[in-house]
């Protein structure tokens, strides 16, 4: 599913900065799509912290064999599956638990993405990272994937800040503060912003 707001907001970028126009040109068939459910979605991002798509790819795939998925994994079997098996597949034993709780979380039907809908971004960031393992990027990841809200822009992510550093330099060492500041220029697609500065580091689509 292609976000609904996509062409407005790459012709609006590409109108407002020279960057972005150069981008979005080079990756004209570049979209952000969304794929599976809010538990797959969340488990997928969890899957993914602290390590290269690639290496996220690759992993994920191990884990959908484990549990007998071929796209969205069942809540129930993840939290039936053993921890060693789990960790065969690749996750560290911190994201085993966390996997697991939020199976757990989502089988009990706590989690509503309906619901979480009808919230602002802020608003939802909240409620995911009350979850264990869920801190602000992975609530983000879930916002700009699973939600695909337009104006997400995930400064906790070195992908994003690599490809600032590299197509906006400046002798200046830059802090957390700098970058959200230079996130401002986007608004309010953000969210696509970060999508091609991300093609123009790593080519391979990043997918939660």
């Amino acid at each position: 599913m292609t976000p609904n707001y996509w062409s407005q907001a790459c012709a609006q970028l590409s109108d407002a900065d020279p960057v972005m126009a150069t981008l979005i040109a080079k990756f004209p068939d570049s979209i952000l799509t969304k794929r599976g459910d809010a538990f797959t979605s969340l488990a997928r991002a969890i899957v993914g912290q602290q390590i290269s798509v690639k290496a996220a790819e690759a992993v994920w795939g191990r884990f959908l064999t484990t549990v007998n998925a071929t796209d969205c994994p069942n809540p129930s079997t993840v939290a039936k599956t053993s921890d060693d098996d789990l960790r065969a597949a690749g996750l560290s034993m911190r994201k085993v638990g966390y996997v697991k709780a939020l199976a757990q979380f989502v089988e009990a039907g706590h989690l509503r993405p309906q619901e979480l809908d009808k919230l602002n971004d802020a608003e939802i960031v909240k409620e995911l990272t009350a979850l264990p393992g869920i801190g602000p990027w992975t609530a983000e990841m879930f916002l700009m994937f699973h939600l695909q809200r337009p104006n997400v822009w995930p400064v906790d992510d070195l992908g994003l800040t690599n490809a600032l550093n590299k197509f906006y330099p400046t002798k200046k060492e830059r802090k957390k503060a700098d970058y959200r500041t230079m996130g401002e220029q986007f608004q309010p697609y953000r969210t696509v912003a970060t999508w091609f500065l991300w093609r123009a580091i790593d080519p391979v689509p990043v997918e939660y």
